[in-house]
């Protein structure tokens, strides 16, 4: 009989329950005070504070399930066992019990009739060997034995196996691991996993932290010693059931075979339906928790999950909107699990399907350009017999600049045609092209004015109010990108991934004739430049400033700030000095940048 998925996570928080364990909830996916990850790794992220001393409001004995994002694998998934997306069963022990009543009580969950009910010959274990700063942990290996683990089973390994640190220095301690059988019928005699390590599938983790590491070479007893467990919910139902994939548990086998509903039975690959299966799982606790697709950290990688999906659905010939589809399986999968993915169902559905349409042309022309560069290459070997191997990185900047397609959407499909792609030379055409464009917007006068006569001077100071009316209405991850303004109109380049809708456009231009309209005082400070970068002033291209900078500012009469933004000048004296604003176009520059054509009318 099956064992879901649902029923372990449940078991286990009733069994710690009944051992008074506060349950806790699991913590965002991102991390709230933890700014060198993007993403909660591990269970343990999110108790740090409170295993390096800190009182816990709820006690000392703490049991949760905490989702868990991991990406370093991610060439991986679609094997048997990488998951971005996993869920992670911990019960901790914040100086309360040690050892002793940790073993225990993992032995009791495993094998007792009462919960997962696992024959006792099918686990093994292993503890801390020992090294020059710490001794064997023969503790753990003889409470192992009290409770009738056989010597044979259990294994001595080194620190790079059973040892936990939370960094070079700090808490840290040795930890025993629990293993299953994976293999036919009863393991033999003597078998562990240091001598099969095939045959053994780890299932939980238990850590003893114990010792405070000074040095390289010194470890000194904690005053208080902690308990961290990890057990990975998809790697334990994988084992429970002597399955071979996780993709073959509750969690993924309604989704994959809603995939090959939705491709056909004729086009379905099961590696790249997993790859889907995986990455849209992952998207939806990711937007559930407030990520949303962008271009950098957490938003970065939601984007690239996402339109990694939408590839491998066009490689099995499937080139229709079908995300929301697998996400909504997900949402009544998890609803009573979290609220969040409860309360923001709506959210993830409109999410998913904006990025969608946003990246479906992006792929059919960016996959026919890297066509064309492939046969390319396959006519030039039948001209020449010389055979190209790799796209050059001025190729795979143009299908980025030219196409948005992302790079390392070019480099997997390059491996698949066994080709490699010049990394360091795409980066060098990207940074050229930023030199490029920077010079291109300077233009005959500085600022990127054609000169310095009195319309020019009222459309650069229009821009400024534009930029901050933009950064307004879009939000903050507007910046200018390049301007070239004369004296009929301003042209401005600013940092934004979709087209501007007719209502934006509008707010925009409200913004600066209500600015216009209130008589500004527009006003000028010098300023250390680190300081002004500091202090919030809106910026573009800081480095080609000098230390001290001209910070311009545009004040209201009851000073309310409408513009502050770093620039060399010139601008009028008051915004009554400028005409009606208006739009003309708004349009793509090149990929995630857009473009604005505005004028002044009198």
């Amino acid at each position: 009989m099956t064992i879901l998925a649902s029923e372990i996570r449940q078991k286990y928080l009733d069994f710690f329950k009944s051992k008074d364990h506060a349950i806790i909830p699991s913590s965002p996916l991102v991390p709230e005070n933890d700014p060198s990850v993007l993403f909660n790794t591990a269970g343990m992220q999110p108790l740090v504070p409170y295993l390096l001393g800190e009182p816990h409001p709820l006690g000392k004995r703490l049991a949760d399930v905490q989702k868990c994002v991991r990406t370093g694998d991610i060439d991986d998934v679609g094997d048997d066992t990488h998951c971005t997306f996993f869920e992670m069963l911990g019960n901790w022990s914040l100086g309360d019990y040690f050892k002793d009543e940790s073993i225990k009580m993992s032995w009791e969950f495993l094998t007792s009739k009462d919960w997962l009910a696992l024959d006792p010959e099918m686990i093994s274990v292993t503890v801390f060997e020992w090294d020059e700063n710490a001794p064997r942990d023969e503790d753990s290996a003889n409470i192992w034995k009290s409770i009738g683990m056989p010597e044979d089973r259990i294994a001595y390994l080194p620190a790079e196996d059973n040892w936990w640190a939370a960094g070079p220095t700090g808490p840290c301690g040795p930890d025993t691991e629990i293993f299953y059988w994976m293999g036919e019928g009863k393991p033999p005699r003597g078998s562990n996993k240091g001598t099969d390590s095939k045959m053994w599938m780890e299932i939980w983790n238990n850590v003893f932290m114990q010792y405070n590491r000074v040095d390289a070479n010194t470890l000194v007893n904690l005053p208080a010693q902690c308990v961290d467990t990890g057990m990975g919910i998809e790697r334990c139902t994988v084992t429970l059931n002597k399955m071979k994939s996780v993709y073959e548990t509750d969690l993924f086998a309604p989704v994959l075979i809603k995939i090959r509903e939705i491709v056909g039975e004729e086009n379905y690959n099961e590696r790249w339906a997993r790859i889907i299966a995986d990455h849209l799982r992952a998207a939806t606790h990711m937007i559930s928790d407030g990520v949303v697709p962008k271009n950098i950290d957490q938003g970065y990688i939601l984007r690239r999950l996402i339109r990694r999906a939408i590839r491998e659905a066009y490689k099995m010939g499937y080139e229709q909107p079908f995300t929301t589809q697998i996400a909504s399986i997900y949402i009544e999968q998890f609803w009573g699990i979290y609220e969040s993915v409860k309360n923001n169902a709506e959210k993830i559905r409109t999410e998913l399907s904006i990025e969608e349409g946003k990246f479906s042309k992006t792929l059919k022309d960016g996959v026919r350009e890297f066509d064309k560069i492939v046969n390319g290459f396959k006519i030039a070997f039948e001209r020449s017999g010389q055979q190209v191997t790799q796209i050059s990185g001025g190729k795979a900047f143009t299908l980025f600049d030219t196409y948005g397609f992302p790079l390392e959407m070019t480099v997997e499909l390059a491996k698949e045609q066994w080709l490699t792609v010049d990394v360091d030379g795409f980066d060098i055409a990207f940074e050229k092209h930023q030199e490029l464009s920077r010079t291109a917007s300077v233009g005959k006068f500085k600022g990127g004015l054609a000169d310095d006569g009195a319309e020019t001077t009222a459309l650069h100071s229009a821009c400024h109010l534009m930029l901050a009316g933009l950064r307004k209405v879009l939000g903050e991850g507007v910046h200018q990108a390049g301007s070239n303004i004369t004296a009929e109109r301003l042209r401005f380049d600013f940092t934004h991934p979709e087209k501007m809708t007719s209502e934006q456009i509008k707010a925009v231009e409200d913004y600066v004739n209500e600015a216009i309209d209130s008589g500004l005082v527009v006003t000028m400070t010098n300023m250390d430049k680190t300081e002004a970068k500091n202090s919030g002033v809106e910026w573009a291209f800081w480095e080609k400033y000098p230390d001290i900078v001209k910070v311009y500012a545009m004040v209201g009469a009851n000073g309310v700030i409408y513009s502050r933004e770093l620039c060399g000048g010139p601008h009028v004296e008051n915004s009554k000095d400028l005409w009606r604003f208006k739009i003309q176009k708004e349009e793509s520059s090149s990929a995630w940048v857009r473009r604005i054509k505005a004028v002044l009318m009198k």
